[in-house]
């Protein structure tokens, strides 16, 4: 009896994860891992979520500063076999760390200052849950609901948006500097020869992470079909289905990174409904780019009977309306299917949308419509005749139950379900 008592919680962790939504994921993870091995936060990072790449639980004074660029490093270090041990910096200091990296997707688990040494069956348990929640994690994007995709996407151009004039005022600020410590009026030629090299470095680093935060939000399409293949060659290995890959062209213009998940996870859906039907042997499909938007088609040979009111269809097509997309099936007895599919690469009009999932309070909501309009914290404690500190309080509640990290992705999210 004591054995099968000591399971349960096991079953429960394992269950708490694989169950978890994409926001609570992390804070899933972190509760069936606190047992094992206490720590003071986590953070997950991964590509797969264009629009948030973090995914954190734990103490705020942490999760609140930690950045892509420590991150990219700490990943660099870590080898997919085996968890890495050391200190390095998070959250713009040093902790204690125990790093994990998910060898399919790339995916990084960062545990903060873990307060115990861990068994030999804790480490294995820690993998098993970790390599569990990174599935879970690409699944779970394949297949996301409309109003995630809404929210990543007007999350990433926010922070393209935001990252693009960070980087001209900084760039400006030091190409400036450069031209004036290159000036012959300046005598000191030796200080000159070091402050220019020090600046010349800051400028590519700085290039390097508007570069860094582009990668996470947009996605060339000819690498994005590339995925798909990828991720296809596998499932129809066996089942008797020659499926045909027609690529688009190399130079065809960038992807938003939510676009080409959702431009996956639809063609993915599609072609595995035509295979499932015993008369196809053989299915196409084609990307292309109209400067616009991505098009799609997939078709079968000739035997499929796929009509628009079959079950797969009524999910994908929620995927492809929450991009402001168009979905067609054209399916003829003995003529086959044929299913077009076009996403616009550029985000939707602002629209109303439900935000009931966030459970605000009233005053919340007040707090929010203000931040939303671009007012700062004193502006909105005047308007609501409350302290400036209970203003941060209510900013601080919004960023948990919105799931995010900054005022910008804040304002991006309310603006995409029509607070303005």
């Amino acid at each position: 009896m004591s054995h099968e008592t000591s399971v349960w919680p096991v079953l429960r962790s394992v269950a708490a994860v694989v169950e978890a939504p994409l926001d609570q994921i992390a804070y899933r993870l972190r509760q069936a891992l606190t047992p094992l091995i206490p720590h003071r936060a986590l953070v997950i990072f991964t590509e797969d979520c264009t629009g948030r790449p973090q995914k954190k639980a734990g103490d705020e004074d942490v999760i609140s500063r930690v950045s892509i660029e420590e991150l990219d490093a700490l990943r660099a270090n870590v080898n997919e076999d085996e968890p890495w041990e050391g200190d390095a910096v998070v959250g713009g200091r040093v902790w204690p760390l125990l790093v994990l990296l998910h060898g399919q997707s790339r995916a990084l688990l960062v545990i903060v200052d873990p307060r115990s040494s861990a068994t030999v069956d804790d480490r294995e348990m820690l993998t098993y849950l970790w390599n569990l929640a990174a599935r879970r994690i690409q699944e779970k994007v394949a297949d996301a609901p409309p109003s995630y995709l809404l929210e990543s996407r007007a999350a990433s151009a926010e922070r393209v948006r935001v990252t693009t004039e960070l980087t001209d005022l900084q760039s400006t600020t030091l190409e400036t500097l450069l031209a004036a410590l290159r000036s012959p009026t300046l005598d000191d030629t030796a200080a000159r020869s070091v402050v220019t090299d020090l600046t010349a470095k800051a400028l590519i680093r700085l290039r390097t992470l508007t570069d860094r935060t582009a990668d996470l939000v947009e996605e060339p399409v000819h690498q994005a079909f590339e995925r798909l293949r990828d991720d296809l060659r596998p499932l129809t290995r066996f089942k008797g289905v020659d499926v045909e890959f027609v690529e688009p062209p190399r130079d065809g213009r960038a992807l938003p990174g939510e676009v080409a998940h959702a431009a996956r996870a639809i063609v993915r859906g599609t072609v595995l409904a035509m295979m499932e039907q015993s008369a196809v042997t053989r299915v196409r499909t084609q990307w292309g780019c109209d400067g616009e938007n991505l098009l799609i088609n997939i078709r079968d040979d000739g035997g499929g009977e796929l009509t628009p009111t079959a079950p797969n269809f009524s999910r994908l097509d929620r995927q492809t309306e929450a991009l402001a997309g168009h979905l067609t099936v054209e399916s003829t007895s003995g003529w086959g299917t044929s299913v077009s599919v076009s996403l616009p690469l550029d985000p939707p009009a602002t629209q109303p949308h439900d935000i009931a999932g966030w459970n605000l309070a009233s005053r919340e909501l007040e707090v929010l419509q203000l931040l939303a309009a671009g007012k700062r914290n004193r502006a909105i404690a005047l308007s609501l005749r409350i302290s400036e500190n209970t203003v941060k309080f209510h900013v601080r509640k919004l960023f948990q139950k919105m799931n995010v990290a900054s005022r910008t992705e804040a304002i991006a999210i309310a603006h995409a379900h029509g607070i303005q």
